[in-house]
């Protein structure tokens, strides 16, 4: 099945929810895309954010027990690469879901008839997506940037009071998670590698060069495809320098640690008991 945006009719009619990126500050603007979305059709909006500390959580598990290199599955342009040419290196790869796959998995446990979107700033997670029974649909920025100018919506004003909030499984620290290196400095291993174990390498030429000549002292691998990690996608709308897009993470950070979030739309570990985040590769 082709889960792409042309097997979708906007307005929406029906329950979808939309799963956002983090890296959607880059081209869109928040709170304000909350309200496009609604506008679109979407009844629920949910980020990653809270399947990043999942994630997390599952490769403390993972790296406190393991004597050998391993490598970060959160970039499938990553694993598919490793996959095809580094197949020596799948038995590397942590076995864990990404947090796109651990959002949506979420998602369908506590929104069981929705329809779970993925919006997508590469086509490396549109293939992902393909892939997993948990996302029905993926779209990328570029086509939601279009959808949201034909539909009038690009430069709607909304008034203050009528822009809503992100839905159920809000955690802010994790929105770094786009840019490179967000994964090792939200994951807190700290007391499980010592900081000369692990390596952060942004760009697919740099991790096939470690790859092809590994160090032996390197125990864990956080590791993106692109150049500044998903603010670096090919999806993404916006021409800005990679350092101005970490800016805009960055400056969304600042604005997620200020917000008065209630209590039922917070990112609560309990929501995830019972689910499996464990793939194989």
């Amino acid at each position: 099945m082709d889960k792409g945006v042309a097997n979708l009719t906007f307005p929406l009619k029906g329950d979808y929810l939309a799963m956002l990126a983090p890296s959607f500050v880059v081209d869109f603007s928040y709170p304000k895309i909350i309200s496009q979305l609604k506008d679109l059709g979407f009844s629920k909006v949910v980020e990653l954010t809270f399947g990043a500390k999942v994630v997390n959580k599952e490769y403390h598990k993972v790296l406190e027990k393991s004597n050998k290199l391993m490598i970060a599955t959160v970039c499938p342009g990553v694993v598919e690469t490793i996959k095809s040419k580094y197949p020596n290196y799948r038995k590397n790869l942590i076995p864990v879901d990404s947090p796109m796959i651990a959002t949506a998995k979420i998602c369908k446990k506590i929104y069981p008839h929705y329809k779970n979107v993925f919006i997508s700033p590469c086509n490396f997670k549109k293939l992902e997506a393909q892939n997993s029974d948990a996302v029905d649909y993926a779209i990328d920025y570029k086509e939601l940037y279009t959808l949201l100018e034909k539909n009038k919506l690009l430069n709607k004003k909304y008034s203050k009071n009528k822009i809503g909030i992100l839905d159920k499984f809000y955690n802010d620290y994790t929105k770094i998670y786009p840019l490179a290196g967000g994964l090792s400095k939200t994951a807190h291993l700290k007391n499980i590698l010592n900081p000369n174990e692990s390596l952060v390498l942004d760009g697919m030429n740099e991790v096939s060069k470690f790859l092809e000549n590994p160090s032996k002292k390197i125990k864990f691998l956080d590791v993106t495809f692109c150049k500044g990690g998903c603010i670096g996608g090919p999806c993404i709308v916006s021409t800005l320098p990679l350092n101005q897009r970490r800016e805009k993470v960055l400056d969304y950070l600042k604005v997620a640690e200020k917000e008065k979030i209630p209590e039922g739309k917070k990112g609560i570990l309990n929501k995830a008991i019972g689910i499996n985040f464990r793939k194989s590769y």
